[in-house]
């Protein structure tokens, strides 16, 4: 790292379901040292059954999904670190309201958003995100690969979805970066130069507002 210094002391890797986020986030902590902060996806009850009942379980995954990510950014983030240079996340509290937006009724997201807006005010914005795009026939082919169960379920419309979600409030962002790396089938698990890459693009120094990059093999 010693080549390409980040200048970015809090980055949040973002991404679609199966687009590699945490994978990256793994790969740049290790490296760098930092502290990273993870989503606890596995530990949510409920999330099987909202895969088979979107309808039925839907409020009560998403609401469990923010008070985790509510606990683990209080946890991470309100207090100061002296050991760590670099946080890195594999979420932004702002994933909880894009996913509730596409997956509940409009009553239900109404007492949803007032919710948010009462959590989302103790944290700050990340100096640098990173979203990774994915389209969703790759995010399918990643998801069976992984072949965790209550996953196999998840459909290209979905997917779809949760990306336009996702692409509709990141263009607004104007108060600081965000870096899209559109990776199409990119490995950067298994390939070091594709790692080296995407890093070399993250030590970057960036405005405020959206980067976009297409990345080919």
């Amino acid at each position: 790292m010693s080549k390409n210094k980040i200048p970015y002391s809090f980055i949040s890797i973002e991404g679609n379901i199966g687009s590699g986020k945490t994978s990256l986030v793994d790969l740049l902590s290790e490296e760098l040292g930092g502290k990273k902060i993870m989503e606890s996806f596995a530990d949510n009850p409920f999330l099987p059954l909202f895969y088979q009942d979107p309808d039925r379980y839907a409020f009560t995954v998403e609401l469990f999904f923010m008070t985790e990510r509510y606990k683990q950014l209080q946890n991470d983030l309100t207090e100061p670190d002296l050991f760590n240079e670099y946080i890195i996340s594999d979420f932004v509290f702002i994933k909880s309201l894009l996913f509730a937006r596409k997956n509940l009724e409009d009553e239900e997201y109404k007492l949803f958003q007032m919710l948010f807006s009462v959590m989302s005010k103790n944290f700050r914005n990340p100096d640098l995100l990173v979203y990774l795009h994915r389209e969703p026939s790759v995010l399918l082919e990643n998801i069976k690969t992984r072949n965790r169960p209550y996953e196999q379920e998840i459909e290209a419309e979905y997917l779809l979805r949760i990306q336009n979600s996702y692409f509709e409030y990141l263009r607004n962002i104007v108060s600081y970066p965000v870096l899209i790396l559109d990776l199409k089938q990119m490995d950067f698990v298994s390939n070091e130069q594709n790692y080296e890459t995407i890093k070399f693009l993250i030590s970057k120094d960036y405005n405020p507002g959206v980067h976009r990059i297409s990345l080919s093999l």
